[in-house]
């Protein structure tokens, strides 16, 4: 059951991976389309942080995904947002974009695999090796001479 450790591992570092990519293709598809405007912030959670504004062809938006890039946030703050004017729900903090979560990804991927690989190499000799066994105790010398 060693390698379940090492699984797991693998699929955290696919996921976070992915949530990067994921973001960077927003960015480029906001950065095809971009349009400009002031949002106000209605709700702050630690999922998502939802925001209102107008756009360009005067609707107002709420986008239920919420905002990307939030961090610092404050319920009822104005703050500026770019989004894809071709589809509006997309929206992120002005002058932010996927790289502020390179830093965060990469600290909790490390962290992650400093902590795995000695788990991993700890499980996997306590399992080919446990207490108690034959194997993990030393083979006693019987000293013949004495007889």
């Amino acid at each position: 059951m060693w390698w379940v450790l090492p699984a797991a591992a693998v699929l955290l570092t696919g996921l976070i991976t992915l949530a990067l990519a994921g973001s960077a293709l927003d960015d480029v598809k906001i950065d095809a389309h971009t349009g400009h405007a002031t949002a106000q912030v209605l709700v702050v959670t630690t999922m998502r942080t939802l925001v209102q504004f107008a756009g360009s062809d005067g609707k107002v938006y709420r986008p239920d995904e919420g905002l990307a890039y939030p961090a610092g946030l404050r319920v009822g703050q104005l703050v500026r947002v770019e989004y894809d004017s071709a589809h509006p729900e997309r929206v992120r903090v002005a002058g932010r974009t996927w790289r502020q979560g390179v830093r965060p990804a990469s600290l909790t991927l490390i962290a992650l695999w400093a902590l795995m690989v000695p788990a991993t190499w700890w499980l996997r000799r306590r399992q080919s090796h446990p207490v108690g066994s034959p194997s993990r105790t030393a083979n006693p010398v019987v000293d013949c001479s004495q007889q």
